[in-house]
């Protein structure tokens, strides 16, 4: 993967909301490993998470562009201070803040939340992150 991300350019990889490594498990490990949530429970919470969305803003959370995004992000206070040290910190453009934005709201609208909380922008910043430290080896 990290030979193919080297090809890509930054603006492109700026687009990516998501990136989340799966490292390989040993084939015992995972033929032994506890069953996990449910496919129905997942689409369940997901369903609802969409309907959430919808109802608040009319559109899905990956819809929202510009000043919706801020609109509607629902950040408490200390979400708000954190996501802004993490961009600082990080060197994030306004574009990279903003889709960091969507997916702290989606994680919230997952957890059944009405504001995005620090655990959920920490979360969102997460995925963002692991993007940036492969940008930044390639």
């Amino acid at each position: 993967m990290a030979r193919y991300q080297g090809k890509l350019s930054g603006p492109l990889l700026d687009r990516i909301d998501l990136h989340v490594e799966v490292p390989a498990l040993p084939a015992d490990e995972l033929l032994t490993a506890p069953a996990g949530e449910s496919t129905e429970a997942i689409r369940a919470r997901s369903t609802a998470a969409r309907e959430r969305a919808l109802v608040r803003q009319g559109k899905p959370n990956q819809a929202l562009q510009g000043k919706e995004i801020d609109l509607h992000a629902g950040l408490d206070d200390a979400a708000s201070r954190f996501l802004h040290l993490a961009a600082a910190r990080l060197g994030w453009s306004a574009r990279s803040t903003h889709r960091v934005l969507k997916v702290a709201r989606t994680v919230a609208d997952l957890a059944g939340s009405a504001h995005a909380q620090v655990e959920h922008v920490a979360e969102a910043v997460q995925y963002r992150r692991g993007l940036v430290a492969h940008q930044a080896a390639a």
